[in-house]
């Protein structure tokens, strides 16, 4: 019953004519952002953050119209993995396996709306298990102390490359160098300047929006000028956007496996929607694939892998607030925010801030609905979306990431900063370096140190306890297993891909 209260307590806040603005705009912008090919959930988010800071939102209606996006773009990736083999981020490209076989077989209007439907199922759900079980994961977050804290950071950055992550190392080392970021300042222990080279812009350190918008953004900007718009695709058209009622029926079972997988990855730390819709088609072409039609147009294999990677989306949203650990690229975005807005993630988030808590959980139902409803009669729109050439795209998503950066801090030095950041954003990709553990390493690095600091003075120096409980001694196994598995577990859970797909991704 309390759940049902404060759900019912979330609605208020958002059915305002605001918040309900808000994740309209949320919900068209993120579909829009997921339909461009390269961009994804998390890049939106980034790019949108100074916006939400620059219009002044209080801290409910910026995490609606974000997480709106989030959710907008998590169904929009489907788009361009349907109609042009393009997949508009990583967990979007086993929409390809079957979605494109599908369009080629002249059904690309009947895959849109059987994969619209198979969004709305797993982030409904989702969304469903984020009221039910962030509360319950909030009680076992009072279990935790310093050293308990440290080792769940130090599991979030050890699981963060995931399955989906070709080299372990290069996550390790992009985490590394993400803590080495957030040491830049005073130490608030000492006072003593840390990395500052007697700049007193670095005094107060790093911001994390000057990092994230020059991470993402600025770095697909310049992605985007060197490929000079290569792969814009032009001329798609469409059949009627209907699915049979027979197909729906046939893809039921494999939108709930699916749902349940997707959700069951976004609560692990780092494994994200890439991991749930990975496993989910691994798991429904062995239970279904009895006559070998999945890869060659079977609906099945299109629901199973959309269910997952949005019912990820919801599931990663757990981690972020009750622990204050992202369970997703896009979460980590979206936990800097908080921060910015002073408002700190975890189990007290739930007594403080109430009203941010459910108002974002109802939100989000709001935000399925207007997502369903709009994706079907509005899919013309977004597939004309994709014929934006680069040359208009990209320098507007410069110009807004200038301005709210310049917005925020009215410094010509963060402004620098950014470019700096995606000029290195720019080189670290190139080289295949994944951006989301340094954004972690910015994020949690202070946290990190502060725990650590707190249980080595508890136990006046002793380091024993940081695997003195058995919590601690659990975390630090997940943290092994979290590192080690992915090495041997990835080319068993990573189809193979078309060609035209895997060359698609290699800028991302």
């Amino acid at each position: 019953m309390d759940i049902l209260t404060n759900l019912a307590q979330g609605f208020d806040v958002a059915l305002t004519w605001q918040n309900l603005g808000l994740a309209l705009i949320g919900c068209l912008l993120g579909t829009i952002i997921g339909a461009l090919p390269g961009l994804g959930p998390s890049n939106g988010v980034a790019i949108l953050i100074p916006l939400a800071f620059t219009l002044g939102l209080p801290a409910t209606p910026a995490l609606i119209l974000l997480t709106s996006v989030y959710y907008g773009a998590m169904y929009g990736g489907r788009i361009s993995s349907i109609l042009i083999n393009i997949p508009g981020d990583e967990p979007a490209l086993m929409s390809t396996l079957d979605g494109y076989p599908m369009a080629r077989q002249g059904k690309a209007g009947e895959a849109l709306a059987l994969s619209g439907t198979a969004s709305f199922v797993g982030s409904f759900l989702a969304t469903i298990g984020v009221a039910l079980f962030a509360p319950l994961l909030v009680q076992v977050a009072l279990l935790f102390g310093p050293a308990e804290y440290f080792a769940l950071f130090t599991l979030a950055f050890a699981t963060l490359g995931g399955v989906s992550s070709a080299n372990q190392g290069k996550s390790a080392m992009a985490a590394a160098l993400g803590l080495g970021i957030a040491m830049i300042g005073i130490d608030g222990s000492t006072g003593t300047q840390r990395f500052t080279f007697g700049n007193i812009h670095l005094l107060e350190g790093i911001d994390f929006l000057v990092a994230i918008v020059g991470l993402f953004a600025i770095s697909e900007v310049l992605l985007f000028m060197e490929h000079k718009g290569e792969g814009t695709p032009s001329g798609v058209k469409l059949d009627r956007i209907t699915v049979p009622l027979s197909t729906l029926r046939r893809c039921f079972g494999a939108m709930m496996r699916g749902s349940g997988i997707g959700f069951i990855a976004g609560i692990l730390p780092g494994a994200g929607a890439s991991l749930g819709s990975f496993v989910a088609y691994t798991m429904e072409k062995r239970i279904s694939d009895g006559n070998k039609t999945f890869g060659k147009g079977d609906p099945r294999g299109l629901a199973a892998p959309e269910a997952g990677n949005n019912a990820s989306a919801g599931g990663a949203l757990i981690p972020m607030l009750s622990l204050g650990v992202p369970g997703s690229g896009t979460t980590a975005v979206l936990l800097a925010m908080l921060l910015t807005l002073n408002i700190t993630p975890g189990p007290l988030l739930f007594q403080n801030n109430p009203d941010v808590v459910w108002g974002l959980i109802a939100a989000l139902f709001i935000a399925n609905i207007i997502l369903f409803a709009m994706n079907v009669p509005l899919v013309g729109l977004f597939v004309q979306v994709l014929q934006v050439p680069p040359r208009v795209l990209m320098p507007t998503v410069a110009m807004v990431s200038a301005v709210g950066i310049y917005g925020l801090s009215g410094s010509t030095f963060d402004l620098l900063l950014m470019v700096g950041f995606g000029v290195g954003g720019y080189m670290l990709r190139k080289l295949d370096v994944p951006l989301v553990p340094i954004i972690l390493g910015i994020l949690l690095g202070n946290q990190m140190e502060d725990n650590l600091r707190r249980a080595l003075t508890i136990s006046n120096g002793d380091w024993s306890i940081l695997w003195a409980s058995p919590l601690a001694i659990a975390l630090w196994s997940l943290a092994v297993i979290g590192f080690v598995a992915p090495m041997i577990l990835g080319r068993f859970l990573r189809p193979e891909l078309p060609a035209s797909t895997a060359e698609a991704l290699d800028t991302d």
